[in-house]
């Protein structure tokens, strides 16, 4: 008996250890969650496993979430008392999160100086909300560009017209089933992110200046029967495709064009796409470019953070938009950086694929950072994917969109 007591003591005293080492481990543990693709996140681990050499006593750690998950969960952990010590991602997060505090104010934590040496034009690199730092990006645009496989297509149309004709000249029906085997363009079109550059291109926007939806409109219902046009007349886009189908044709070759952000290219250069970017074909009617929305990409810091751990991760931080680490992703990625030093670089001023993305974001608009956004994005999503079911109309999916974001609104708020 006295030897199973013994025992018993001995378990008891090794857990009690074991947990002490836990919540020793925990307490430096810095982890970043992002929702950089797989190419990003290979340089992301590189970049923490080279700022952990120098901090032996600390473990860096990332983790990928999709956009929206990373969100929800983020909120849901931080409020929780818990989470990521740093969220990388767009800055539409930011009114969200400081509306429920789990983001902190950071201008107080760097000098002038460092703040200063952030790009200004084209798009301001960090984020402020209601007066407050809130983001320190790395990247500026996210934005939509037309990629076009060269080999398929040596220049790419300018306008919808010029789209058109090449579309047709491109279509193929090899086996002889009646339908396309090569389409001109494949891209997300069912997602009314990637549908907002169109009813820009219509003279649009989703919401004012006062942060109201404006959904119902004549842009709106023009962009969106252009889009389904362009499916089920024309016949040069795939009459379904979400992201993933269109990342595949084009990456078989059978698209000659794809819409889609610079976390892409990487991913097409790899596969030995030889791959040129240039601006979303012009809207002939209205004589405007098609306007994606840009923003800045970066880094917030969880508002349960204090102490040496919150020292840690700003030091983390800064490493992290430094112009090196900024560089290696836009060597490897075609990223634009927000360092002034590093957005001068050859690496940016000698990259086509680069230049080509900022000529389109200088047509772009800048992503709004409102909470009222996010409720708008959900409002938009079941009527516009309706028409290309045939359940709506666009002028009816553009009366329910604007009808449902306004109750969003109004239920939230």
């Amino acid at each position: 008996m006295k030897t199973l007591k013994i025992g018993i003591i001995f378990i008891c005293f090794i857990l009690i250890l074991q947990l002490i080492h836990c919540a020793g481990d925990r307490e430096r543990t810095i982890i970043v969650w992002h929702s950089m693709r797989p190419l990003g996140t290979k340089i992301l681990q590189r970049q923490l496993d080279k700022f952990a050499q120098t901090h032996h006593n600390w473990i860096f750690r990332q983790l990928f979430y999709e956009p929206e998950t990373a969100r929800s969960n983020y909120i849901i952990s931080a409020m929780g008392g818990s989470g990521p010590s740093l969220f990388w991602g767009a800055s539409d997060n930011i009114g969200p999160f400081v509306e429920l505090r789990v983001i902190q104010p950071l201008e107080n934590y760097f000098t002038q100086t460092f703040l200063d040496s952030f790009i200004q034009k084209p798009i301001p690199a960090n984020t402020y909300f209601q007066g407050h730092l809130y983001q320190i990006a790395d990247r500026v645009g996210n934005h939509l560009c037309l990629v076009y496989n060269k080999k398929l297509i040596p220049q790419p149309p300018k306008s919808i017209a010029e789209l058109r004709r090449l579309g047709k000249n491109l279509l193929q029906d090899k086996n002889g089933d009646g339908k396309p085997d090569m389409y001109a363009l494949a891209w997300n079109y069912t997602e009314p992110y990637f549908a907002v550059p169109f009813i820009a291109g219509f003279g649009g926007r989703i919401l004012d200046d006062q942060n109201k939806p404006t959904l119902d409109t004549e842009a709106t219902v023009k962009a969106a029967q252009l889009i389904y046009d362009l499916a089920h007349k024309d016949k040069i886009i795939p009459i379904e495709c979400d992201y993933e189908i269109a990342n595949a044709l084009f990456l078989d070759g059978y698209a000659a064009m794809i819409i889609n952000g610079p976390w892409s290219w990487g991913t097409y250069i790899n596969n030995g796409i030889d791959i040129g970017v240039t601006r979303i074909p012009k809207i002939d009617e209205t004589g405007l470019w098609p306007a994606p929305m840009v923003s800045p990409l970066g880094y917030s810091v969880n508002v349960n953070l204090s102490g040496e751990k919150l020292k840690v991760t700003l030091e983390l931080l800064k490493f992290l938009t430094s112009a090196e680490e900024e560089l290696e992703f836009t060597r490897a990625m075609g990223t634009i950086p927000t360092r002034i030093d590093a957005i001068s670089d050859t690496a940016v001023t000698k990259n086509e694929l680069i230049q080509s993305s900022i000529y389109q974001m200088e047509v772009g608009q800048i992503m709004p950072v409102v909470t009222e956004l996010r409720w708008i994005w959900d409002a938009m999503r079941p009527a516009y994917q309706s028409i290309f079911t045939g359940r709506l109309t666009p002028k009816q999916a553009a009366r329910q969109m604007q009808q449902l974001a306004e109750k969003l609104i109004r239920e939230n708020r």
